[in-house]
């Protein structure tokens, strides 16, 4: 655990504009000189009970409007995932089980709308991380790896209930989140590998991943996944087979990526190698980066979900319809934060948002499917 600082926050600055009134005539309102309020506003100095007192007698308002005392956890040792290739300092911060879990947010993960905001900034020797929250902030925290792009939606939900949950969704691939959650590295992952004649697949690969660690698997979505191709499909794409014709770029995902192994099944009973396809070894690593080297015409096919080809105006040729589920420790059920999650799941709302998307289906949205 990090140091815990006091800092005070002062609104004295909204409080007076509110009231109309200038620094010079709150400053004789209340006794003191013009420099003296120009300090407090900029925090280089904070008044004693009296003449906080005065101020808010003057503003009409109480003291612990106008000072607010923040505490935030100063500095504490992390584990450090994604590091190679660091470029910034800024990172995001959850606590699993006691341990602070921080990942870069640098290069891929900057959105094009603007920055993410971070929970805290690496030390030098990117061993510890100077908070920018409070450990209790953290605390309403639960970290969702996986790839289905509705998670983010999941989470505004949790954000907007009573229980004041916070789900920060960070995009891995099913196996690759699979793999963190064993490590600790997160609190719940997100998997949509499409059943085998056997079972549910999702369960069996969490099962072996998680190595005899107890956990739960949660429907979250049903949703339409295959190739996304140029508006018209130019090259007349209909199965993975049409991948092998002359002239027709494509792009893959990662190995893990469940879309790859569906890929490599579908492609192995047409009889396909990887090697009469061009691009096969053309990988990367989300379904937005697929997307946009068909929408930039760098491409032809590229693997992804229909909801993604139709936010970037792309046709879509759909493989398989499967389920998206959430696998989660069951020593981390009764987290405050896990718990709202789980009411979210149940909730009209989430289902219904998630029934408007392109591809999308929700009835199994909150159902248990089983336990590993």
């Amino acid at each position: 655990m990090g140091v815990i600082k006091n800092q005070v926050v002062c609104n004295l600055r909204s409080a007076r504009t509110a009231k109309g009134l200038s620094q010079v005539e709150l400053a004789a309102r209340v006794g003191v000189k013009r420099q003296a309020v120009y300090d407090m506003e900029t925090g280089r100095y904070v008044p004693n009970t009296t003449l906080a007192l005065r101020i808010a007698k003057e503003l009409s308002c109480k003291v612990e409007n106008l000072f607010v005392l923040d505490e935030y956890e100063e500095e504490g040792p992390i584990t450090l995932v994604d590091k190679a290739g660091l470029e910034s300092t800024r990172v995001s911060v959850a606590r699993v089980r006691e341990r602070l879990i921080a990942y870069p947010l640098d290069g891929k993960w900057l959105l094009s709308e603007g920055f993410q905001a971070a929970d805290g900034l690496l030390s030098p020797d990117c061993n510890h991380v100077q908070l920018l929250q409070s450990g209790g902030q953290l605390d309403k925290k639960v970290l969702l790896l996986g790839c289905d792009p509705a998670f983010t939606i999941l989470g505004a939900h949790a954000s907007r209930s009573s229980g004041g949950a916070s789900v920060h969704c960070r995009f891995a691939s099913s196996h690759l989140a699979l793999e963190r959650l064993a490590a600790g590295h997160a609190h719940l992952a997100g998997t949509h590998l499409h059943n085998a004649p056997s079972g549910e697949s999702n369960v069996t690969v969490a099962q072996k991943v998680l190595a005899g660690s107890k956990a739960m698997v949660i429907a979250f979505s049903f949703f339409e996944e295959g190739l996304m191709v140029a508006p018209g499909n130019p090259h007349g794409i209909r199965t993975v087979a049409d991948l092998a014709k002359e002239g027709t770029r494509f792009v893959n995902r990662e190995p893990g990526a469940a879309l790859r192994i569906l890929l490599d099944e579908r492609l192995a009973q047409a009889g396909i190698a990887g090697t009469h396809i061009t691009g096969y070894d053309n990988q990367v690593s989300s379904h937005n980066l697929c997307a946009q080297l068909v929408a930039f015409n760098m491409a032809d096919a590229a693997l992804g979900l229909r909801a993604i080809a139709t936010a970037h105006g792309l046709d879509f040729v759909v493989m398989e319809a499967v389920r998206c589920d959430l696998v989660i420790p069951c020593d981390l059920m009764d987290l405050p934060a896990v718990k709202v999650l789980l009411d979210v799941l149940q909730t009209r709302s989430l289902r219904e948002e998630l029934s408007s998307l392109p591809g999308y289906e929700s009835a199994c949205t909150g159902t248990v499917i089983g336990q590993v």
